[in-house]
């Protein structure tokens, strides 16, 4: 894992909810953001531009979270890139795409306002913010009927994530780190008057806030509320940041908010093992299959990365290897994570087919009777699992395989917010001041992992930030 460097917390008292009534607040700002992924540093980014004083509150060292950890993909609609790409695309193309993969389960006004917000948002931080993003070409992601990834060059969540920080500390946003939030402080009309932050020395500090965002992801990182709702990942290697541990979620119970499809969440399948590195699933939608260590294909590839975790899980040792060629092996270059999986040795070549069982340890026989039925697929046999096989071409010598594993990335569901990122109280009614954004929020990808699109976590992320930013920001005046 690339945990590498992170701060381990001290132990803290049982976080939860305080009562205002006493509490002093030696300072207090507009705005207060917990979390410094992509979600908080675009909340900071639209609360300066909208001219309100702002600080985010996280936890490590530096801003990393999950956003560090993707390969930086956000998908929008109408954007400028698209326009000059020639591609035809809507907030309700977009939409549809969401909700017929969430099978119809995601708010379709959440859907509609986060799709209708996703342009704007990115032609805003290219044009405001100089944040380097390109539109990703040459290939579709499973369920997206338009390109419409935006991604940094390096195709790496790493450099976007850096680069909204730099973007943040130019404008003015005031960024604390290794502040750990362990309470909110509310009064009994569940309005939030600020937090108890605990640094690494085990000081703790009270700072006030009119409006508080809620940025800081799901529950991935915690294996006890995974058990609970996502019992077929108990298991599983857990991808994301560790930090994850469902704090909003746990405030939002003590709160009184309402929850929203808590068994929502990304998976991965294919991730090689034992590297723990991410292996495009590019390779899968340009004509790569994925077979069980007896040779033989096991789904539909093309369903989704995300589900394809629990089924690769599902596989004697929890193990498949991707199987791709030449032409497959120069588009996963394209992608950073694909280079260091080669450099350090996880992807295997051969000339040919009993050269590459020999290597991967899987009967020849059975990987040439798969080859030959993929072969068969591509000139119009039906593959018994339904995918489609006649748009791309054969594979052929020489051959690749990488070894991978199924992986939990992030968990989907969280509190349950508004059109405008405002967070919902049990009763309906939004909350006074409190939004939430992100991993934080309840996304739009259904209830469990089938229902997630390419890219749903970030979108969420910088869409919710944004809108939860200027909502806030309009609060705060008033």
């Amino acid at each position: 894992m690339h945990h590498d460097g992170y701060s381990h917390q001290p132990a803290v008292d049982a976080m939860g909810i305080l009562a205002a009534a006493g509490i002093r607040f030696p300072a207090t700002v507009p705005i207060l953001v917990i979390g410094a992924g992509a979600c908080g540093l675009v909340a900071g980014l639209a609360a300066k531009d909208h001219g309100a004083d702002v600080v985010v509150l996280e936890r490590d060292p530096v801003p990393r979270g999950n956003t560090a950890l993707s390969s930086g993909m956000i998908p929008a609609c109408g954007t400028q890139l698209q326009k000059e790409a020639g591609i035809d695309d809507a907030p309700e193309i977009m939409a549809a795409d969401i909700q017929k993969k969430a099978h119809g389960e995601a708010d379709q006004g959440m859907v509609e306002a986060i799709c209708r917000g996703s342009g704007p948002t990115i032609d805003w931080l290219i044009n405001d913010h100089a944040i380097e993003l390109d539109l990703v070409k040459g290939f579709l992601y499973p369920g997206h009927s338009r390109l419409r990834m935006h991604a940094p060059p390096s195709r790496m969540g790493e450099d976007l994530v850096g680069s909204l920080t730099s973007a943040a500390e130019l404008v003015g946003v005031d960024l604390m780190t290794n502040a750990y939030v362990t309470d909110l402080v509310a009064d009994k009309d569940a309005r939030i008057s600020g937090v108890r932050v605990q640094r690494p020395d085990g000081s703790t500090e009270y700072i006030g806030c009119d409006s508080l965002i809620l940025a800081c992801n799901g529950y991935g990182g915690n294996p006890e509320l995974v058990r609970q709702h996502l019992p077929d990942m108990a298991d599983a290697l857990y991808f994301g940041h560790e930090g994850n541990q469902g704090d909003a979620i746990n405030w939002g119970a003590e709160l009184g908010a309402r929850l929203g499809q808590l068994g929502a969440y990304q998976g991965h399948g294919s991730v090689a093992h034992p590297h723990n590195i991410l292996i495009t699933w590019a390779l899968m939608m340009e004509g790569g299959i994925q077979v069980n260590t007896d040779g033989k294909r096991f789904s539909n590839e093309h369903q989704g990365y995300s589900e394809q975790a629990r089924v690769v899980m599902s596989q004697t040792g929890g193990i498949a290897w991707v199987i791709h060629d030449e032409r497959l092996h120069l588009l996963g270059r394209d992608f950073e994570d694909y280079r260091k999986a080669e450099e350090v040795g996880a992807i295997v070549r051969a000339v040919g087919l009993s050269g590459l069982a020999k290597k991967i340890k899987i009967p020849a026989e059975a990987i040439s009777h798969t080859l030959a039925e993929v072969t068969g697929y591509v000139g119009g046999q039906d593959d018994p699992f339904g995918r489609d096989f006649t748009e791309k071409p054969a594979l052929e010598p020489p051959y690749y395989a990488v070894k991978v594993s199924g992986a939990l990335f992030h968990t989907q569901g969280g509190i349950v917010v508004d059109e405008n990122a405002r967070a919902i109280q049990s009763d309906g009614r939004p909350f006074p001041n409190l939004f939430a954004g992100g991993g934080a929020a309840c996304g739009v990808s259904g209830s469990s992992d089938r229902g997630y699109l390419s890219g749903n976590g970030l979108l969420a992320a910088v869409v919710l930030g944004r809108l939860a930013a200027i909502a806030a920001t309009q609060q705060a005046r008033s």
